[in-house]
């Protein structure tokens, strides 16, 4: 499985972010879920956290060359929000 997971250092504006996740939904062959953060265990302040889940190297690979997956990666530069992105393989 791979993940691709996504944490802002602020809470962005609900109803501009919802435009993003819906282009984030767009996105064939992974899972996008988002949300607040609404605990750390060092105590650090809340942020706001989103996700992609895909099956397998292959299926990310797949959807990071679409139209989409770059239209996700534009809108989130216009939103300003500067966020920390990693893509993770998970055993």
């Amino acid at each position: 499985m791979v993940r691709v997971s996504i944490t802002y250092s602020q809470q962005p504006d609900p109803d501009r972010y919802e435009q993003h996740a819906a282009l984030c939904r767009a996105v064939p062959g992974g899972t996008f879920r988002h949300g607040p953060v609404t605990r750390t265990l060092a105590g650090e302040p809340a942020a706001y956290h989103a996700e992609w889940e895909f099956p397998d190297k292959d299926a990310f690979r797949a959807a990071a060359a679409t139209e989409e997956f770059a239209a996700t990666g534009a809108d989130a530069a216009e939103m300003g929000l500067a966020p920390a992105v990693h893509v993770i393989e998970l055993a």
